[in-house]
């Protein structure tokens, strides 16, 4: 009985951490770049200082993730980076000069990039050992970057952008208390050896795979970095941009229970096709749009396009990486769809909206949905098996 209770409790703390953790995501998400804009910032600047996540994100997931698998733990490391998060909050809002924000903001994003796939990590690892699904725990993940988005976006129209770093400190410190409560999902196990994780990068269908989920994701990155600004551009409040963001979010929910409970009957790799036609559509409709009100309900197109791409992908993922190497895995993806696809939908959509506007970014986002789409689908029909072979144990 005792250990049900501590069960349920470790479910709940999980379920409570995921949520705390995507609020602060929903806030650099939604609200950085009118935070950014309201300071005076250039959309080149801004595109700027959105690339430099990233790019310290493709260091610092692998260097965290390798950490956590070398000395098996997750909360240690966990709050290190959480704590580091505050620190490095405070000295972003603080920053006055573009040139020590951009040093400022790279100290915040490499504490707060790796914090996802950890996540990921300890979520997957505690699914393994309870049988529960993924989606259960992801979902308030959704509900919190939802929360984020609508309920801040409320606050911020009542009271301005300068409200920003107060709800950003917020979220962080709420983070940091639950992180101590939790137990740690990563004692004992299988110590990783360097080996195993080479076998995993050598792999040419692994390679290829993250090369697809490149194109998707710095079509999908478009979205994420200038859809608050193109909004803008058309006349949006930061409630009605914030309630764009709340849609595309509680739109995740039902995708993800459906798949945690049929998703095994569709192989990966068509579905990961049928997303990227999803985008395909949905952000050639962006591109079209002139009332920024309509970009509320083109945003409940999220729950096919990303629902679908991040839930396959991570199944993928999952199927070929033993528990030893979970962290790494997982951080190989992040830096992939995350960091490098950040970099690149940073600085090439920051140039083409500064030279021919939004519409433009959503344009080519559409072409790269397309480009990713044919990928998967003509790897499906080639390989004739989407399954990889796993790493050796």
């Amino acid at each position: 009985m005792h250990t049900s209770n501590t069960m349920k409790s470790q479910d709940l703390l999980l379920k409570l951490f995921t949520f705390s953790f995507f609020m602060t995501m929903g806030i650099v998400v939604t609200f950085f770049p009118l935070y950014f804009d309201y300071k005076g910032y250039s959309k080149i600047q801004i595109g700027l200082l959105y690339s430099i996540g990233p790019l310290i994100g493709i260091a610092t997931n692998l260097l965290w993730g390798f950490l956590s698998d070398r000395y098996r733990t997750v909360k240690k490391i966990m709050i290190i980076l959480i704590a580091g998060q505050l620190v490095t909050s405070i000295l972003v809002y603080t920053s006055g000069w573009f040139s020590l924000l951009y040093i400022c903001l790279a100290m915040f994003f490499f504490f707060q990039q790796p914090v996802n796939s950890l996540n990921d990590s300890q979520l997957m690892l505690n699914v393994s050992m309870t049988g529960k699904s993924y989606a259960s725990f992801r979902i308030w993940g959704s509900i919190g970057f939802a929360v984020s988005a609508g309920g801040f976006g409320i606050l911020l129209r009542q009271y301005g952008s300068g409200l920003t770093p107060i709800l950003c400190l917020f979220t962080i410190c709420c983070s940091l208390i639950l992180v101590f409560l939790l137990k740690d999902a990563r004692q004992g196990g299988k110590k990783m050896e360097f080996g195993g994780m080479l076998s995993i990068i050598r792999s040419k269908k692994f390679i290829w795979f993250i090369i697809l989920i490149i194109i998707m994701a710095v079509s999908h990155r478009f979205n994420d970095g200038f859809l608050a600004l193109y909004m803008r551009q058309l006349g949006a409040s930061d409630s009605i941009i914030g309630y764009a963001w709340m849609t595309s979010a509680l739109s995740e929910i039902p995708v993800f229970f459906f798949l945690s409970k049929y998703g095994h009957r569709f192989k990966e790799l068509p579905l990961l096709a049928f997303a990227g036609i999803a985008y395909t559509v949905r952000f050639v409709i962006m591109g079209f749009i002139q009332d920024p009100s309509w970009v509320i309900p083109v945003q409940m197109l999220h729950s096919v396009t990303f629902g679908i791409f991040l839930f396959t992908a991570i199944r993928y993922i999952g199927n070929i990486i033993p528990d030893e190497y979970r962290a790494s895995g997982q951080a190989i993806f992040a830096v992939a769809w995350s960091s490098v696809a950040g970099l690149l939908s940073g600085t090439l959509g920051g140039w083409v909206f500064d030279l021919w506007g939004g519409s433009s970014v959503y344009f080519i986002g559409a072409g790269l949905a397309f480009l990713s789409a044919v990928g998967f689908l003509g790897t499906h029909l080639l390989q004739g098996d989407d399954s990889l072979p796993s790493v050796t144990k």
